[in-house]
């Protein structure tokens, strides 16, 4: 057969050894190499040839299909939904270790599967140097901690009982101001506790027993989500 009759049966061209022909199936593929590369490497140093080689495909078609490094960094940062559910659930249960629910879910998604872990890692080595990442991340942390914080209806530490019944918008500003300085406190030692436990590996978090982990930062987490 004919290099001509074989184009005609197929409607494409023969690629190259060694490398996939581009199907659009491949993007996913695309993706999970995109993914691993970003998370363990960062931003800058991963590349899209780096990317297409490791999925077995011609740079072109990662390009084809994403258009950019930073469009496929973007398309990388989408956290699956079993992850928010997951972390939105911690706040359902009883208060008294809502502290530990916390970081018990934070730690689980962050160090879980690849599928879950892989995009949180990519926002947090990406969030060093891009907005976007950036971004992303105040909003998976600390949006959902406020969220869950709102959803409960959790006392502030800054109020009393023995104010009369005098309400007004200033009581709502302060309020919210208050309830988002705790979320900003809580997402600041949980992305601490992560980026020093895998990005930065200080030997004594790296090494430490997840469970360890929780029963010392659970009561330090739940006194700032609920001031008691």
């Amino acid at each position: 057969m004919t290099a001509s009759s074989s184009e005609g049966s197929t409607g494409r061209r023969p690629g190259r050894p060694g490398r996939r022909p581009g199907p659009t199936g491949t993007r996913a593929e695309v993706l999970e190499a995109a993914r691993a590369q970003f998370a363990g490497q960062g931003f800058a140093a991963t590349t899209i040839r780096g990317v297409a080689q490791q999925a077995g495909v011609d740079a072109s078609l990662v390009m084809q299909f994403f258009g950019s490094k930073q469009g496929l960094f973007a398309a990388v940062l989408q956290v699956p939904e079993g992850v928010l559910r997951r972390f939105d659930a911690v706040f359902d249960g009883p208060g008294e270790d809502l502290g530990e629910r916390v970081v018990r879910a934070f730690l689980d998604v962050w160090e879980g599967t690849p599928a879950d872990a892989e995009p949180l890692m990519v926002m947090l080595r990406g969030a060093m140097t891009d907005e976007l990442a950036r971004e992303q991340l105040r909003d998976f942390v600390q949006a959902r901690l406020l969220h869950g914080i709102h959803g409960r209806g959790e006392p502030d530490p800054g109020d009393h009982d023995d104010h009369d019944d005098h309400h007004d918008g200033r009581d709502d500003d302060r309020e919210a101001v208050r309830a988002a300085l705790r979320a900003g406190v809580v997402s600041s030692m949980l992305v601490g506790l992560v980026l020093g436990r895998r990005v930065l590996q200080v030997p004594t978090l790296a090494g430490a027993d997840r469970e360890d982990l929780v029963r010392l930062v659970a009561p330090a987490v739940h006194l700032v989500l609920t001031g008691r």
